[in-house]
């Protein structure tokens, strides 16, 4: 089960991840989570860095969705201001909206990463679908009280993992 939380790599943020040796790797599509991967939780305003981000990824030739166990109300408002298709009330660490994005993009599981900044949700998720998995470090502290008590839970599963690298 452990292993299953392993993520295939760990960066600080999304503008950390190489996109040329996820090309390398065979990666034509990437998930990303919202809150705290890309965006502060409830934060609706879109900096120029992920704007920027978001065109590094189409020129690397890689298509983009969001998947979030948010709402589709604050989901598909940011999606749309990206250009991204989005997958609102995932119930991450659920696959089936990994798969749905995986068929939408016409692509095998083993072709797309996620990146997510949660270890139970992303991570879980995206490993339990055979996708690549990319942990980032949350871009703020502030988040939904149910997401700070799993974060407890999370910090014993990382320092097994992080001393087992």
């Amino acid at each position: 089960m452990l292993q299953k939380l392993y993520p295939s790599e760990i960066v600080d943020s999304i503008y950390e991840i190489d996109l040329s040796a996820l090309k390398e790797k065979g990666i034509k599509a990437i998930i990303a989570d919202l809150d705290n991967t890309l965006v502060p939780w409830r934060s609706t305003e879109i900096k120029d860095t992920l704007i920027d981000w978001v065109k590094d990824v189409r020129n690397a030739e890689l298509s983009l969705a969001i998947v979030s166990n948010n709402t589709s109300r604050r989901v598909n408002g940011l999606s749309e201001q990206l250009g991204v298709i989005a997958v609102p009330s995932a119930v991450k660490p659920r696959r089936r909206a990994f798969r749905n994005v995986a068929e939408r993009f016409n692509l095998d599981p083993s072709e797309i990463a996620v990146v997510g900044d949660q270890l139970l949700t992303d991570i879980l998720g995206g490993n339990r679908t055979g996708m690549y998995t990319i942990l980032v470090t949350p871009i703020s502290s502030n988040e939904f009280i149910g997401t700070k008590i799993i974060r407890q839970i999370e910090r014993f599963f990382l320092q097994r993992i992080k001393n087992n690298v």
